[in-house]
């Protein structure tokens, strides 16, 4: 997968989010996972876009390691969502998968450009 497509795929991992959010119900709970959640999806594309960015390997692994923190929080206020069934919905369970697939992309990323030296 090259670059161009890590962003597309990024970009709908958090527009899918975003739709999402739109779901939970407005009580408390419902609210604070819509706020950390879209915040911490959005910030998997952008940052990976600020990582294609970056003039350094140094800054280019920095921001993946940023990218890669935003997606397992992703996944983890997604797991939130499912387990106090905020939402009883299969798409819940699948930007879980896609949250959890983008930290492995990227774990696996950083780990080759830190072995090459």
């Amino acid at each position: 997968m090259n670059k161009q497509e890590l962003k597309d795929r990024t970009k709908k991992f958090a527009l899918d989010v975003i739709k999402m959010c739109e779901e939970l119900p407005a009580v408390y709970l419902g609210k604070h996972v819509n706020g950390q959640l879209i915040r911490s999806a959005s910030s998997v594309a952008a940052n990976y876009r600020a990582a294609c960015l970056a003039q350094l390997k140094a800054a280019y692994i920095a921001k993946l390691s940023i990218v890669i923190e935003e997606a397992d929080e992703s996944e983890f206020w997604l797991e939130v969502i499912s387990e106090t069934k905020l939402l009883v919905d299969n798409k819940v369970e699948e930007l879980q998968r896609e949250a959890h697939e983008l930290a492995s992309i990227f774990i696996t990323s950083r780990k080759t450009l830190m072995q090459k030296k």
